[in-house]
């Protein structure tokens, strides 16, 4: 959520940003603006409500020159969406600019005491209090912007990615983070900066991230000045930037959902590739070969994750726990870091974040920590806070997924949580080797098995035209097809904005089954073999209501076929591998209906990609 996007150097500043901003527009945002230093040191702040189109409208014909500047999409925290609470803000006397992710928690009781001395505020948003904060600490304390931004965040507390330029320092770009994310990427005689890499893709390859409560100075002809807000100097460490161009563009595709949906067969083998060896029957997981004993011999395994991360953490509990015979919780990142959880030394958590800068999830890795926890790491960002703040960690490798709404992310973690499971059965000797070997091989043909289950989606279109219309609609599974459910109705919801909700199929007339009439899509994953005569009641339950009945099921299936309104047939797999393909259909079904519905499929109203705030 927000982006920031700054540029110091010789080209024209104004084109850079613009085009950063539009490849953060995935982010989420309700307002968008620029802030300009030109030849004369004046200040050109422009802002609005809206797209960045909107904003490109609203400054066409102004002054726009300048080789510095900074730039800002804001999803609204402090205040609603509107001109005056876009960034960037100025501060009181008009020398300095600031844009800011992230939430300043005080930032009611530092704008008082800023009141008492003659401040005055016109937006009600915590950014201009951070940038008013800064400059009275410059001023009162007779300092450089650098170290009154470094002062003044001892006072804040909060998340925060800051920006800042000054008047009379056309050479110079302040920048800060705690909690949320910023790279800093270095050309020739010139510097990006940005709140994730994706603006930077095309103009260099080498980048800095910034740590937790560090600021940096970024200033042309100098090195990179680096400080902890403790006033510690720090050495910049560059990288390589392992991003391409083709990557964050759609390729043909209408949206990048759609784009990313059908790049599952890729991104799900790249996050087998080199683990999985088929015909070795083994899998090897280098990022955690350290960590092996630790988790064999845990008291306790606990993965924590958000939305989409947490229902495939889910998956995954299953089949750690079925295939390893290890214990396994399942935890609200957001729940877990305020309950005072129990934790032991001698537990290992399990953080799973699509971005690697979960707000929640990096909380309760904090948490973990200081109760001594073992703490590993599933993303898909590399450099991310999560990859850096975790003992270790496996990368999913599916590529940047620019669509709000989570598809490939949610496969590769799945298959990420499958090797895991079957790797730790391996290790414990739970399974037998020939039956390792089965899961391995069954494995190895997933990524075919979901290429075929896409050619199969024409089905799927007619579904969506006859569920658009609709309110409401109920998805039903039972073991690891539950997380699949909610997975599925979480997707319909956030793109098309039709009220769904998942549950165990069982679960239904505990209460759901009061809902369902003649108007109502009943929504079943009838692939599990262990449970599947158990489904075919439930089917028959929704039946005899006059519900209507779309059903996942295995290829050749023939009860649920018969009861069904609609029949969507995945390939026949292992019955804990279905999670990998039934979850294709209901991704293209949301999808659909969305597109149908006139949607914004790649930016839903309200959302935000990163989530960086609580």
């Amino acid at each position: 959520m927000c982006g920031i996007v700054a540029y110091i150097g010789k080209r024209d500043a104004y084109p850079i940003l613009i085009n950063g901003l539009k490849r953060l527009e995935y982010r989420g945002y309700d307002s968008a603006g620029v802030a300009m230093l030109n030849a004369q040191d004046e200040l050109n702040v422009y802002k609005t409500k809206g797209k960045v189109s909107d904003l490109v409208s609203f400054a066409s014909g102004k002054d726009t020159s300048g080789h510095i500047g900074i730039a800002h999409t804001r999803w609204a925290t402090h205040g609603e969406p509107n001109d005056i609470n876009a960034h960037p803000h100025l501060s009181r006397s008009g020398n300095l600019t600031l844009i800011h992710n992230g939430i300043i928690e005080n930032y009611l009781t530092i704008k008082k005491e800023l009141g008492k001395r003659g401040y005055k505020f016109k937006s009600s948003t915590d950014t201009e209090v951070l940038v008013n904060l800064i400059e009275d600490v410059q001023i009162t304390q007779k300092v450089d912007l650098f170290e009154a931004t470094r002062i003044a965040l001892n006072h804040v507390n909060g998340a925060y990615a800051i920006a800042l330029i000054e008047k009379g320092h056309p050479d110079t770009i302040i920048a800060a983070r705690k909690g949320s994310p910023m790279v800093i990427g270095i050309g020739e005689s010139e510097f990006f900066i940005a709140s994730d890499a994706t603006p930077i893709v095309g103009m260099t390859s080498q980048v800095v991230y910034i740590e937790n409560e560090e600021v940096v100075k970024v200033k042309l002809g100098e090195d990179l000045k680096l400080k902890t807000i403790d006033d510690v100097e720090m050495t910049p460490y560059i990288q390589e930037l392992q991003l391409n161009l083709e990557s964050i563009e759609k390729g043909g595709f209408e949206h990048f959902m759609l784009k990313e949906i059908y790049e599952q067969p890729t991104t799900v083998r790249d996050t087998m590739r080199g683990r999985l060896h088929a015909d070795l029957g083994k899998i090897t997981l280098g990022g955690i070969f350290d960590y092996e004993k630790k988790i064999l011999h845990a008291r306790n395994i606990i993965i924590v994750a958000c939305g989409t991360s947490w229902h495939a953490a889910i998956v995954g509990s299953y089949l750690i726990e079925l295939y390893a015979g290890i214990r396994v919780k399942v935890e609200y990142a957001s729940e877990f870091r305020y309950r005072n959880p129990v934790i032991f030394p001698d537990d290992v958590v399990i953080a799973i974040s699509q971005s690697g800068e979960t707000a929640d999830t990096l909380a309760a890795i904090e948490i973990a920590k200081e109760k001594g926890a073992t703490v590993l790491g599933i993303c898909n960002v590399i450099g991310s806070s999560i990859s850096r703040v975790t003992d270790a960690g496996i990368y999913t490798h599916a590529g940047p997924e620019i669509g709000v709404a989570s598809t490939k992310a949610f496969t590769a973690q799945v298959a990420v949580l499958t090797m895991l499971a079957i790797h730790l059965a391996e290790l414990n000797g739970h399974l037998p080797k020939s039956r390792i070997m089965e899961l391995i091989h069954e494995l190895d043909l997933i990524p075919e098995k979901i290429q075929t289950t896409l050619e199969r989606s024409a089905l799927v279109k007619d579904i969506a035209e006859e569920m658009k219309d609709c309110h409401n609609a109920i998805y039903l599974g039972r073991l690891q097809n539950f997380p699949v459910a909610l997975e599925g109705a979480l997707k319909l919801k956030e793109i098309s904005y039709i009220h769904a909700e998942g549950y165990p199929a069982a679960e239904m007339k505990h209460g759901p089954i009061a809902l369902i009439d003649k108007d109502m899509p009943v929504i079943f994953i009838a692939t599990n073999k262990s449970t599947y005569e158990k489904v075919v009641s439930n089917v028959q339950e929704v039946k005899a209501r006059h519900g209507k009945i779309i059903s996942v099921v295995t290829e050749g299936d023939v009860l649920v076929k018969e009861m069904s309104d609609y029949v969507i047939e995945i390939p026949d797999t292992e019955c804990t591998y279905a999670p990998l393909l039934a979850t294709i259909p209901l991704q293209l079904l949301a999808y659909y209906i969305a597109v149908k519905r006139g949607c914004n499929v790649d930016q839903p109203r309200n959302l935000a990609k990163s989530v960086t705030v609580e």
